[in-house]
């Protein structure tokens, strides 16, 4: 496994998503009731940024045409969105959150 550091436990509030850019790529990293969770940080529709995105419990809900993903799996829940995005692991060490790349 690939953890790498990408926060305090604190830069994210609950109900929230932060970008988070390593080497070439960019993830996700959200903040649920039920803890933490990492996806791709590009919704799989048009490649726009989730950042900027809708948080409600665990669906994140792409800025530019709405399409929904559960934060937890990845799925794609709703169109204009088919493509599922990219998990990864996530965990908690003292005050950091941790992101294992290889997913």
């Amino acid at each position: 496994m690939n953890f790498i550091d990408v926060c305090d436990i604190e830069d994210i509030d609950e109900e929230d998503v932060m970008r988070f850019d390593h080497g070439d790529e960019t993830f996700a990293i959200y903040r649920t009731e039920e803890g933490y969770f990492a996806t791709a940080g590009l919704c799989t529709h048009e490649e726009v940024h989730l950042e900027d995105g809708l948080v409600i419990d665990d669906v994140i809900e792409c800025p530019l045409h709405q399409g929904r993903f559960n934060v937890r799996t990845g799925e794609a829940l709703s169109a204009p969105a088919c493509v599922n995005l990219k998990t990864y692991p996530v965990k908690v060490e003292g005050r950091r959150v941790m992101m294992d790349l290889d997913g």
